[in-house]
C-alpha cells in the first residue's frame, strides 16, 4: 500500500534530492565533533573574555531569513542555542548561490545541523553562536507540530492530544520540554533512591522476568509459550520470592528495580506493564522498616526538587518524616462504626453494599475489606500516610502480628491518595506458608483470578531457614507522579501501551 503524504511531506522529500543533486549527503556517516552544548555556552561565556570557539549539533527549532543572513534556534539535549549565520561566512564567492538555494530553500525545522564558530552577544543582549562552517547531519522528512498563536492570543496547533503523545512519544519530546524534563527527573529520582540503598550497603540484583510460576503478588499474569522446552511461563507480577531465596542464601540486604506485568485493568494509576523497587533487609521488622523508608523518601523528594515538599495536582506534599500512621481496620471503623476484623463475609458483605460496594461471590473476607477501604479512607490520604495491620486474609506472605494473629505486620504507605509502597515484615515459617498459599488455593476456586499460585520450591527454600526479615515493594512510577506533578501513569512512561495504530 502506498503512503500518501502531505504537500509538506513532499516538498520534503523533493528538498531531500536537491540536496544530493548540489552533491551535500543529507545523512553522513563521519562523526560531528562537539565541544560545547547550550547549557556549557551559556555557563561559561563572559563579555569581556577571549573569544570562544565552538562547535555544537542539534535539531533547528526556528529559522529567521534577514536577506543575506538568518538567525535560527538549534535545540541539542540540554536546551536551546541561538546560532546566527551570514552568507558571506558560509558561502563565501561563488558559493552564495548554493547559500541561497540550501539554507533559504531547501534547510527546513527540524532538520539536524552541526556548526562551527565563536559566541557573542547580539545588541539585544543575547548570547549566540556566529557560525562559520555548517554541515547537514540529518534530513527531517516530517514537518514538526508548531504550536502557533492567533491575534488574540489562543494557542492552535500545539501537539497535546494524550493520545498522540503517548504514541509518538519522540516527538512529544522534540515540541514540548516540558516532558523532558519529566523524564530527566524521572533518572534522578531512581539515582537517588539507588545511592541511599548502596550507601547502606545493600546489594542490586536481577531476577527472571520469564516465572514458571508467577508468585509475590495478587495478580493475572501474562501467560508465554517457550518453543524449546514446550512448556507456558509467566512474565513476572513481582520478583519478592525470588530476593527472599536470596536472604535465604545469605545475602542480608537485596533490592532490585524490576519491570512487573499484569494482566489487569488500565487507568490513571496502571499500566500493564510497570517499575517496581523491592527492597528486603534481613533482622529487620516493618516498624524499622517505616523508620528506614522515610528517611529515603525524604532524600528522593529533596533530588528531584531541592526540598522535601513537593506540589501535586495543587496541594503540597511533604515528604520530611515523621510521616503519619494508621490502623486498616481502626480507620475503616472511623467511616462506618463498624469493627471489620470481627465480622464474617456475610455481613461485610452487606456493609460493603450499604456503601455502594458491588459484592461477588469470589470475594474473600480479605478482598471486601479492601474494597471499604479504597472506596471510604484511601481518597482522603493526601499527605504521606502509613496504613498498617491489615487483615491475615489479605496478606498471604506476611508474618501475623504479634499481638493479634488475626492481623499480620504490614503496612502500605499512601500518598496523593493512592498507594506508592507496600511492606510487609516476611513470613519465614514455611509451615504457615503452606497454610497461606493453600488458603489462596481455594479462593482461586472460587474464582478469584488474583490469587496466589503455589510456590512449591519457594517452600522448600523457606525450609532450609529465612531470618526474620523485612520487605518493601515502592511503585517507582507512582512515586514520579507524585515528585513531578503528573496526574496519570502514562504521563511518567515513555512508553505506555496502547491499541495499535491503524495506518492507511
Amino acid at each position: 500500500m502506498t503512503e500518501t503524504l502531505s504537500e509538506q511531506e513532499i516538498h520534503r522529500r523533493d528538498s531531500l534530492q536537491k540536496i544530493r543533486a548540489m552533491g551535500i549527503e543529507p545523512f553522513p556517516a563521519a562523526e560531528f565533533p562537539i565541544t560545547a552544548t547550550s547549557k556549557s555556552i551559556a555557563a561559561s561565556f563572559k563579555d569581556d573574555a577571549p573569544q570562544q570557539d565552538v562547535s555544537l549539533a542539534g535539531r533547528v527549532m526556528s529559522i529567521r531569513i534577514m536577506g543575506k543572513a538568518a538567525f535560527a534556534v538549534l535545540r541539542d539535549g540540554e536546551g536551546d542555542q541561538q546560532i546566527y549565520i551570514s552568507r558571506d561566512d558560509i558561502a563565501p564567492g561563488e558559493d552564495k548561490a548554493m547559500y541561497n538555494d540550501f539554507f533559504k530553500k531547501l534547510l527546513d525545522l527540524g532538520d539536524f545541523i552541526g556548526v562551527k564558530g565563536f559566541v557573542f552577544r547580539t545588541r539585544t543582549g543575547e548570547i549566540t553562536v556566529h557560525v562559520k562552517e555548517l554541515t547537514l547531519l540529518a534530513k527531517s522528512l516530517r514537518p514538526l507540530p508548531t504550536p502557533k498563536t492567533d491575534e488574540e492570543g489562543n494557542v492552535f496547533d500545539a501537539f497535546s492530544d494524550p493520545e498522540l503523545r503517548y504514541r509518538m512519544r519522540y516527538v512529544d519530546l522534540v515540541v514540548n520540554p516540558d516532558v523532558k524534563e519529566t523524564f530527566l527527573k524521572r533518572a534522578r529520582i531512581f539515582d537517588a533512591m539507588r545511592k541511599s540503598f548502596q550507601d547502606a550497603g545493600y546489594i542490586e540484583v536481577d531476577t527472571p522476568v520469564l516465572q514458571v510460576i508467577p508468585g509475590g503478588a495478587a495478580a493475572r499474569p501474562f501467560e508465554t509459550h517457550h518453543n524449546a522446552l514446550d512448556m507456558q511461563f509467566y512474565l513476572r507480577i513481582a520478583n519478592e520470592l525470588y530476593l527472599k531465596r536470596l536472604i535465604v542464601g545469605g545475602f542480608d540486604g537485596v533490592f532490585e528495580f524490576s519491570r512487573n506485568f499484569r494482566n489487569e485493568g488500565m487507568d490513571r494509576t496502571h499500566n500493564p506493564e510497570f517499575t517496581v523497587m523491592e527492597l528486603y533487609v534481613a533482622y529487620k521488622d516493618y516498624l524499622w522498616m517505616m523508620d528506614y523508608i522515610e528517611g529515603v523518601f525524604t532524600a528522593v523528594a529533596t533530588a528531584a526538587n531541592g526540598t522535601p515538599t513537593a506540589t501535586f495536582q495543587g496541594k503540597e506534599i511533604h515528604f520530611k518524616a515523621p510521616f503519619k500512621r494508621i490502623t486498616m481496620c481502626g480507620s475503616i471503623q472511623e467511616k462506618t462504626g463498624q469493627n471489620v476484623l470481627d465480622m464474617d463475609e456475610r455481613a461485610l458483605g452487606e456493609l460493603c453494599k450499604k456503601h455502594g460496594i458491588e459484592v461477588t461471590a469470589a470475594m474473600g473476607k480479605g478482598k471486601l475489606i479492601d474494597e471499604l477501604f479504597s472506596e471510604l479512607v484511601q481518597p482522603e490520604l493526601i499527605q504521606p500516610t502509613f496504613v498498617m495491620d491489615f487483615p491475615v486474609e489479605m496478606s498471604p506472605l506476611c508474618k501475623k502480628h504479634r499481638e493479634d494473629d488475626r492481623l499480620t505486620e504490614r503496612f502500605e504507605l499512601f500518598v496523593g491518595g493512592f498507594e506508592v509502597a507496600n511492606a510487609y515484615s516476611e513470613l519465614n515459617d514455611p509451615i504457615d506458608q503452606r497454610e497461606r498459599f493453600e488458603a489462596q488455593l481455594k479462593l482461586m476456586e472460587r474464582g478469584d483470578d488474583e490469587a496466589m499460585f503455589i510456590d512449591r520450591d519457594f517452600l522448600r527454600a523457606l525450609e532450609y531457614g529465612m531470618p526474620p526479615t523485612s520487605g518493601i515493594g515502592i511503585g517507582m512510577d507512582r512515586l514520579v507522579m507524585l515528585l513531578t506533578d503528573n496526574p496519570a501513569i502514562q504521563e511518567v512512561l515513555l512508553f505506555p501501551q496502547m491499541r495499535p495504530e491503524k495506518f492507511d
